[in-house]
């Protein structure tokens, strides 16, 4: 697909020549910016149209284009002098030049491919080894870098170009879990390093036009069942490989996420767990009988742990919702002094009626010092108590979350590296809650709680709900920020009930 070779017409259904994928990764402006990606959907083609304006800008900059082969590096290099005569910008002819590069007593040639524009810039496509890079300025486009044999080296020369205000992008299939490329997006997306990721799978490019934009440049129709006809081809190519070559999930991605070392050196014995549970014939009970009682627990049990709370600390919450089959589990946070984040409990529901446990949840929020965010688990049942307590705290406290395969892929990286780095500290030291964790598993790249139940140590049935919910919470004190909280200014569901003697 050629730019050249693109016909616009002045049909509306005609589609823009960049695919919606395509524009925003062109549209991101961040000075260092990733892709995990599927195969062929030509994403490098989208950049090739976005680095070919830069260079003929008279506020460009030079760009380096790395390949892993002569052959990417001359398709790029093609592309991008499509992209000039598209734009009918003022460019040079494609030039084969053997650039010489020097370490230490090492004197090498390397064939390069360059196109010189008349501002003055150029684009030149290198070989993937890490001292072409050094005294460059401009942006470096690292394509399926997944593949390059040294990319660690590579990324620290890139990088280095940041001083001067160049541009780092890099560009990649997966090539197995423990690639530097798949470790790269994990650190982005834990946190750890302020880039920015895209991704795109094949469903997703289809979804947005690909298959479209093939029929529109081969001159065929467009049919539903052409579509269909073609992805299964396509998928049935790459057979055990699709998920990686197309999905974006890299391969070798089974066993456990958390290991038992780390998880058990985030573990203090003061931590309590406190559980409480009821039996079938309490949920048989008049309600207004059931929330006095669960008033006597509360005054008893949970209002003297709240009351021990350092007042000046802000606090966050996470829950997982269950009714009879696990157990719900809510997880308070507080923040100290130096950031780190440690539950003063645990409280575990077992069997609970949907009234008493939005009593009990109600109670805890209202009386946590300086609730900033609560992230609640809003997956079938779960979503009529999620829903009440953000009517009674507002949305900007209170979220109901949807929890998805792409809500774990974004926010799990960061509370595994919470738990690496000490910021998420003082989890109880209890059998359940370890095991809980240790529940998470890769599951097509994504570390998700897999279907099959466990037993406690007293036998019910779990389902990592304690590990669900500590995720929620880790969160909430990320997402949800909201000041404080004033609770007595709103209305309250079924207040009437969350008193003693009602």
């Amino acid at each position: 697909m050629r730019p050249s070779e693109t016909r616009i017409s002045s049909e509306d259904r005609t589609p823009a020549v960049l695919l919606p994928y395509q524009q925003a990764w062109c549209a991101d402006q961040s000075p260092v910016k990733l892709c995990e990606k599927s195969r062929r959907i030509g994403l490098s083609w989208g950049e090739a149209a976005d680095t070919a304006l830069l260079a003929a800008s008279a506020k460009g900059m030079d760009a380096w284009y790395i390949g892993y082969n002569k052959d990417m590096a001359l398709e790029f290099i093609r592309d991008c002098a499509g992209w000039a005569k598209h734009y009918q910008l003022a460019a040079g002819e494609i030039e084969e030049t053997e650039e010489v590069f020097v370490e230490g007593d090492d004197r090498q040639s390397v064939l390069a491919f360059v196109i010189r524009f008349a501002s003055g810039w150029r684009i030149t496509a290198l070989s993937s080894r890490p001292s072409n890079l050094r005294g460059k300025q401009g942006r470096v486009i690292i394509d399926e870098a997944a593949f390059h044999e040294q990319l660690g080296e590579l990324l620290k020369a890139a990088m280095a170009l940041l001083m001067w205000g160049g541009q780092v992008h890099i560009i990649s299939t997966h090539d197995g879990v423990d690639n530097p490329f798949n470790e790269l997006i994990n650190d982005v997306r834990a946190g750890k390093k302020p880039y920015s990721v895209h991704r795109i799978t094949f469903d997703e490019a289809v979804e947005q036009g690909l298959y479209r934009r093939i029929c529109l440049r081969l001159g065929k129709e467009w049919t539903p069942e052409g579509e269909a006809a073609w992805c299964k081809e396509i998928r049935d190519f790459y057979g055990e490989d699709a998920s990686e070559e197309l999905d974006c999930i890299p391969k070798n991605g089974g066993g456990k996420w958390l290991n038992r070392a780390l998880i058990e050196s985030r573990m203090s014995p003061y931590t309590p767990v406190i559980r409480y549970d009821q039996t079938d014939a309490f949920g048989l009970l008049p309600e207004p009988r059931r929330a006095r009682e669960v008033a006597d627990w509360i005054e008893e049990t949970l209002q003297p742990l709240l009351d021990g709370l350092d007042k000046t600390r802000v606090s966050f919450v996470g829950e997982d919702f269950a009714r009879s089959g696990d157990r719900t589990v809510i997880v308070p946070l507080l923040q100290s002094k130096d950031l780190i984040l440690k539950p003063p409990f645990i409280l575990e529901l077992g069997n609970m009626p949907f009234a008493q446990q939005e009593q009990i949840m109600q109670h805890l929020l209202a009386k946590l010092p300086n609730l900033r965010g609560a992230a609640l688990d809003a997956r079938g049942n779960g979503q009529s108590l999620a829903e009440a307590m953000r009517d009674a705290f507002g949305a900007e406290v209170v979220e109901a979350v949807m929890l998805s395969e792409n809500w774990y892929r974004s926010h799990t990286a960061p509370f595994k590296a919470a738990l690496e780095d000490g910021t998420l500290d003082g989890l109880p030291r209890d059998e359940d809650i370890l095991n809980d964790l240790r529940a998470f598993e890769l599951v097509r790249g994504v570390p998700r709680i897999p279907d099959s139940r466990t037993k406690g140590a007293d036998g019910r049935k779990r389902h990592g709900d304690a590990a669900i919910a500590l995720v929620l919470a880790h969160y909430a004190s990320r997402e949800l920020n909201a000041g404080p909280v004033r609770v007595a200014s709103r209305k309250v569901r079924r207040s009437s009930r969350m008193t003693r003697g009602y």
